[in-house]
């Protein structure tokens, strides 16, 4: 949409995070986000203009599109880790797997319901992650271990890279003996299925 000379109208193709006006013209509906005063696509799709309610929504080419919401559990692999969070691309919702990924955080005081000293105990990059959606903002999914079946499904040894076989509460790798900590989940090491 943005600034053209074609006039703004219903059944335009759009693709995540294009832009599709400012909160001071359109309320933001199904299918956008808003960042800095303007709305933008979340997926990719049709516009729908309602210019009576002043609302721009997008619908999915492609019905059933799955979306994470709060509350679903999702299934990511741990990117990145920085002092207290850990950034997850998520791949899997339910245990349906999706044709592209979403973007999630894990913040340390949503890993367990005791203290976790770091986010370092609770994963390394690298490891699969099970865990449940509790908020989304603009497009970020925040996520949460705290339940037993949630927490690191895989893991794999921060010095050989076999993965790591669970021994009562800590991980250990069956190649180079390295014992690590893992918050892991009550099914670690069982079929992603």
């Amino acid at each position: 949409m943005g600034k053209t000379r074609s006039k703004r109208q219903s059944g335009q193709f759009v693709v995540p995070g294009q832009p599709l006006g400012v909160i001071e013209e359109f309320m933001p509906g199904q299918g956008t986000y808003v960042t800095k005063g303007r709305i933008y696509a979340k997926i990719s799709g049709r516009t729908l203009l309602d210019m009576q309610n002043k609302m721009v929504s997008i619908y999915p080419l492609v019905r059933g599109v799955r979306v994470p919401r709060v509350g679903s559990i999702v299934t990511g692999h741990v990117l990145n880790l920085q002092s207290k969070t850990a950034i997850v691309r998520i791949f899997m919702i339910e245990k349906e797997t999706l044709s592209g990924y979403f973007s999630g955080l894990l913040y340390i005081s949503d890993v367990s319901s005791s203290y976790v000293d770091s986010i370092h105990d609770a994963c390394k990059r690298g490891d699969i992650i099970r865990a449940k959606v509790i908020s989304e903002t603009n497009r970020i999914y925040h996520l949460s271990t705290v339940e037993r079946n949630l927490g690191v499904i895989y893991s794999f040894c921060s010095r050989c890279g076999h993965m790591l076989e669970r021994k009562r509460y800590r991980m250990v790798c069956p190649k180079c003996g390295k014992y690590e900590k893992r918050h892991a989940a009550i099914d670690y090491g069982k079929d992603l299925s």
